[in-house]
């Protein structure tokens, strides 16, 4: 089996606890508006790798990950390859690597056959990084081109099962920083009773230029990077300080 990947980093830093080994898998079936690497969209781009040979090349970087580093799969959005995802993640165990998903949720249901690789894939991966990029479904469609509510059955499921799970949110101005709705992200995630760490995370154009050389019209051409006001607001209504597990920070 193989599975396609857009791009390594070695020394990944935000992506998880300590020091992290971060694989962008290629492909993403959501839209986001705010996106910076359009370029993972296209699930039959990428490079190739076995998990072996994957594995390989992760773990020549081990010694750089102290006690709390591992390997991050991101894309990207990883769950689209969830069968090389299991293969990878076993072997990765196997060797004792701490793993970590960085993902959106958009591929998950409790439907078969994607549930039952799902929770096999829970059972070899020891923290799940979930993107929520907005809490109000219809806005949701609007800023990433699907629903949420499977995304937010994601965090649910999560919570049941007791994954350790940090919750990642783009505060895009006039599109995901609405107070009210921030508010209702909070009293969301007060629901669950596994979130280690809540994160918002600042809208960037850094990625424009790859919409233009794809041909792309960026969406949201004149949106500014939120003020460090608005930011600390959302912080404070995510009452980001009760989310904090010391021991993964």
């Amino acid at each position: 089996m193989e599975g396609y990947v857009h791009s390594l980093e070695s020394f990944g830093s935000v992506d998880g606890p300590g020091v992290r080994y971060v694989i962008f898998m290629q492909g993403c079936k959501m839209r986001c508006q705010f996106c910076h690497n359009p370029d993972t969209w296209d699930m039959t781009s990428g490079q190739s790798y076995t998990a072996d040979e994957l594995l390989e090349k992760a773990l020549r970087y081990r010694r750089y990950w102290g006690e709390k580093g591992g390997i991050t799969v991101s894309g990207g959005e990883p769950l689209l390859q969830i069968d090389f995802l299991i293969e990878f993640f076993k072997k990765a165990k196997a060797q004792n690597v701490h793993t970590v998903i960085d993902t959106a949720g958009n591929p998950f249901t409790r439907e078969e056959p994607f549930f039952g690789k799902f929770q096999e894939l829970m059972a070899v991966t020891d923290l799940i990084l979930l993107d929520v990029k907005e809490i109000d479904d219809k806005k949701h469609k609007n800023l990433t081109g699907v629903t949420n509510s499977n995304i937010l059955d994601m965090a649910k499921y999560l919570s049941e099962i007791g994954k350790p799970v940090w919750i990642r949110h783009v505060l895009v101005p006039s599109h995901s920083d609405n107070d009210e709705d921030l508010k209702e992200l909070s009293a969301f995630l007060k629901t669950l009773h596994n979130i280690q760490r809540v994160e918002v995370l600042p809208y960037h154009t850094m990625g424009i230029f790859k919409w233009e050389e794809l041909g792309l019209k960026y969406p949201l051409e004149g949106i500014l990077p939120p003020t460090n006001e608005r930011m600390e607001n959302a912080r404070q209504i995510l009452n980001i300080e009760n989310h904090i597990d010391n021991k993964l920070v």
